[in-house]
Order: structure tokens, then C-alpha cells, then sequence
């Protein structure tokens, strides 16, 4: 504590709260159902907090900054104000002492980071968009995005070469010569998407840490509010950290479809130049490594520190990009093995998953979750979702992201599309091909619920009456559990090649 004053008012605080929880720059009291935030009055280079005014300012731009993004956790701020006794109040008409931030208290177990494992599928992709919807929705920020990427660049070098004796002094050079060569080589990208729209007010913490899943569904919380160097970023900058969370916490198939969802979603508001900035991913997530090599190690935690280092050496050294189709009738299970080989393909955290099933959705204007009539799957609506996941996979491919394409592929023409797609971008292709017996795949269709597709029984008779000639993919028996099919493709992927 600083002065009587912060100390009188943290006291009071106390002495109606269960738990106080300690921060370098704030006192959040929990007392029954409310939480009320205090910050301390501190300068700490990167945020200053020293006088009433900034910390005024500070909390008002925290309620409003977490309120845009969906979150119903940011009641008010309001007035510790001077009683005519001498004591302290809240809102009182005596005069103002402090300000403080109200908020709802929740469950702080219920926050991803104590329970990475909660995160499922139908949770991720839910993430996924709001993420995206939120960045979509956030005001443009024409002088940010390279600026923090840049000093983060060097920030990192130099507070990990004051540690270099503890966390080995090969792995921090090797660090610095690929982030610099690296930031050299996207530089241009990254200004360009600057100039494109893509830097914007961003959330600035987003790591499992500051999401919280309530009521089934994710909810941000704890924005940057107190620098706007650390908020305005380039909108993959700030994804990455959640993408990096996620990949060093061994959860690869959830971060697969966060990216996944957060693609589909911001292509129904950006310009295609989306797809271009995938090339700029490595180098973000591997920053964001960075950071947290440097924070563990300042802690004292550096077996986290040596393992954040490797991480970030290890997203600028990614493997090469490949195209993977997965084709076969409806009820095959063509989304569960996509989703389940992505994350082994190219560069952290795995291959993005372009469903004809969403692309439709996303070309009708539709939620992903919504029923669409029969007539958007005319055969001219075909013709322009297939061309949709080419043109999106011929992107994310030059961009140096693999790809894993989730359709029927009933067409020959598709099936030939596809490879002639891995052949322009010069990557591996493979095609797999699932079948099982038809009343597998009509009880499959049956026990549907909550997924993008539409199929019915009807649409599979259909599919079961055409022929869809020659087969030249690697036919998969799908009829067996889908950890069995994506474990044979994976077996068969890795044999040499004649």
C-alpha cells in the first residue's frame, strides 16, 4: 500500500468481503454474489494508475471494453465516498475517495484455464465466433497491429538474454535470429493488413485464463484497458494467444477448431485478404510463446519458461503445408475424421477445416447451426459452394496452412478439383474416401443433432442411387469407431511412397 488513504480503503473492503485476490495492479473483494475491482495506485511503465483520474478512467474503459465483448460480468463503476462520521461508503453524497469497479462474481473454477479439458467441439467452434464476431465488430485501429508485434519482437530477445544462463543461451539465440528473420519477412504482409483493416481494438489477453464457460457457452472477460499498445492489434495477434494457450496445453483438437470457426466466421465480415494473413500465424503464436518464456522465468518457474522457449522455436520452424479431402456419403462421418487429422497437419495448431456444410451456410447468409431449405442445395448452389472451399483452400495454402476439405466429393469433377488445388499450390495431396453399409449411415443421420449438416434420410436415398464413378481416393471402412479410421489414414499417410 502506498498511502492511508489506498490502505483505509483496501481495509474497509475487507472487512466486508470473504477473499481478497492480489494483483500487481489491483484488489478484487468477493463478497457474497459481487466482486468489486480496486485498482492500486502504481506506475508500472506499462500502465500507470498513480492518480484518481487514470484510475477513473481506467475502470470506465474496463466496463465499457468488456461489455462489447458479451459479457454480463461488468456491472458499474461507482463512488467510495466520505461519511459525515469520517467512515467510508458506497455512492454516498459525501465526497469521492475512490472509485471501484462492481462486477458479478463467478464461479472462478468454471475458468477454462483449471479446466482445458471442457473445452469440446460444439464449445470450441462456439468460441471460435465469438471471437471473430467480436473482432469483426471492434473500431478499426489504422496505427496499431505491426507496432506491438515489432516491440514484442524485441522485447522478448532482450528480457530472455538476461536469462539466457538458466534457459540456455543456444535456444535464446536461436530464438532471436528466427524472430528476426521472420518479422523481416512478413513485415510487408503485416503492413498491409494494417492498411486493410485488420488492426483494431482487440480484447489484448485472450488466453484460457480470461475465458470462462458459463451457462454452456464461452465468455471473454478481462480485457486490456489500461494501454492501448498491448489492445491494438492485428486481429490474429490477438487469436494467436488463445491458439498458443491451447497448443501448449496439449489441446491441438480444440485450438483446430477455434481457427476453423473463427475463419468461417470472419470471412462473412472481412475481405478474402483474411486468408492471405494466415502466413503471418507462425510468427504470432511463436511471440506469444515468447512473452510467456519471459514471464515464467521472472516468476521463478523455469521448467514452464524452457518449455514456452521450445514452443516459440518450434512455431517458426512449422512443417510444410498439405491438402487432405475427405469425400463420402452422408453419415460417413466425414467431419469426425477431418476433425481428427487436422491437428497432425502443418504448422501449429494444425490444418484448417473448410466444410462444404458451413461454406453453404456462410454463402446463404445463415447461421452455421441454421436448417436450410431445399433449394439452396440446387445444383447452381453446389457449384458455387465447391468453388467457395477451392478458392478458400487455394489462400490458406499459398499462405502456408494445410487444409483438410470436408464434402461429399459425389462428383468426380470435385474429386479432380481437389488434387488439381494441391497441385497449384505445390503441397501433398490426399484423398481418403469413407463408406460403410447404408443402415449405418441412415441410424447415423438419425442420431443427428446441433451439427451444420442438413442431411435426412431422404438426402441419402438419393446419394445411394447415384453412381459416383471411378474411385481412385484410399476407400476407408467407416463403420468402425472414427479414432480407428483417422489412426488407419494417419498409418497409411506415414508409409513411404512408391
Amino acid at each position: 500500500m502506498t498511502d492511508p488513504e489506498e490502505a483505509e480503503v483496501a481495509a474497509w473492503f475487507a472487512a466486508r468481503s470473504e477473499r481478497a485476490i492480489e494483483t500487481a495492479c489491483a484488489r478484487v473483494f468477493l463478497a457474497g454474489d459481487v466482486a468489486f475491482k480496486v485498482k492500486r495506485r502504481v506506475e508500472l511503465g506499462y500502465l500507470d494508475y498513480s492518480t484518481p483520474q487514470l484510475r477513473l478512467w481506467a475502470l470506465e474503459r474496463e466496463l465499457a471494453f468488456n461489455r462489447a465483448a458479451s459479457s454480463d460480468i461488468y456491472r458499474a463503476v461507482r463512488r467510495v465516498t466520505r461519511t459525515a462520521g469520517g467512515g467510508l461508503e458506497l455512492d454516498g453524497p459525501g465526497e469521492t475517495v475512490e472509485h471501484v469497479l462492481e462486477m458479478r462474481r463467478f464461479d472462478e473454477g468454471a475458468v477454462l484455464s483449471a479446466q482445458p479439458w471442457a473445452l469440446d467441439g460444439s464449445l470450441s467452434d462456439a468460441l471460435g465466433r465469438s471471437v471473430a464476431r467480436l473482432h469483426a465488430a471492434a473500431p478499426l485501429r489504422p496505427d496499431g497491429g505491426t507496432p506491438a508485434i515489432v516491440f514484442t519482437v524485441g522485447s522478448n530477445i532482450r528480457l530472455l538474454r538476461e536469462m539466457a544462463d538458466r534457459l540456455g543461451a543456444d535456444d535464446v539465440e536461436r530464438l532471436a535470429r528466427l524472430s528476426e528473420a521472420e518479422l523481416a519477412r512478413r513485415r510487408p504482409l503485416l503492413e498491409a493488413r494494417r492498411a486493410s483493416g485488420f488492426a483494431r481494438h482487440c480484447h489484448g489477453d485472450l488466453h484460457l485464463g480470461n475465458i470462462l464457460l458459463e451457462a454452456g457457452r464461452p465468455v471473454l472477460f478481462d480485457c486490456i484497458e489500461f494501454n492501448d499498445n498491448l489492445s491494438d492489434l492485428d486481429v490474429y495477434y490477438d487469436l494467436g494467444f488463445l491458439l498458443m494457450d491451447l497448443d501448449f496445453r496439449r489441446r491441438r483438437d480444440a485450438a483446430v477448431r477455434v481457427l476453423s470457426a473463427y475463419l468461417d466466421e470472419a470471412a462473412r465480415s472481412f475481405s478474402p485478404a483474411i486468408w492471405e494473413g494466415l502466413a503471418a500465424l507462425p510468427l504470432m503464436l511463436s511471440v506469444r510463446a515468447g512473452v510467456r518464456a519471459h514471464v515464467s522465468a521472472h516468476s521463478g518457474d523455469d521448467a514452464a519458461a524452457r518449455a514456452y522457449l521450445a514452443a516459440a522455436i518450434e512455431h517458426l520452424s512449422p512443417p510444410p503445408p498439405r491438402l487432405a479431402a475427405v469425400g463420402g456419403l452422408s453419415g460417413t462421418g466425414k467431419s469426425s475424421v477431418a476433425r481428427l487429422i487436422a491437428p497432425g497437419l502443418g504448422a501449429s495448431p494444425g490444418a484448417v477445416i473448410l466444410r462444404t456444410d458451413e461454406v453453404r451456410k456462410r454463402l446463404e447468409g445463415a447461421p452455421a447451426d441454421a436448417a436450410l431449405p431445399r433449394e439452396a442445395y440446387a445444383p447452381e448452389k453446389d457449384a458455387a459452394v465447391y468453388d467457395a472451399i477451392f478458392a478458400d483452400a487455394a489462400r490458406a495454402l499459398a499462405a502456408g496452412r494445410a487444409v483438410v476439405l470436408d464434402a461429399t466429393f459425389f462428383d468426380p469433377a470435385h474429386r479432380a478439383r481437389a488434387a488439381a488445388t494441391a497441385a497449384a499450390a505445390g503441397v501433398a495431396f490426399d484423398g481418403i474416401w469413407l463408406q460403410a453399409p447404408a443402415e449405418v449411415l441412415a441410424a447415423r443421420i438419425a442420431g443427428r443433432s446441433g451439427d451444420a449438416s442438413d442431411a435426412t434420410a431422404d438426402t441419402l436415398r438419393r446419394q445411394l442411387a447415384r453412381d459416383p464413378g471411378p474411385l481412385a481416393w484410399e476407400r476407408l471402412d467407416a463403420s468402425r469407431p472414427v479414432e480407428e479410421v483417422a489412426e488407419a489414414w494417419a498409418a497409411s499417410a506415414a508409409a513411404p511412397r512408391p
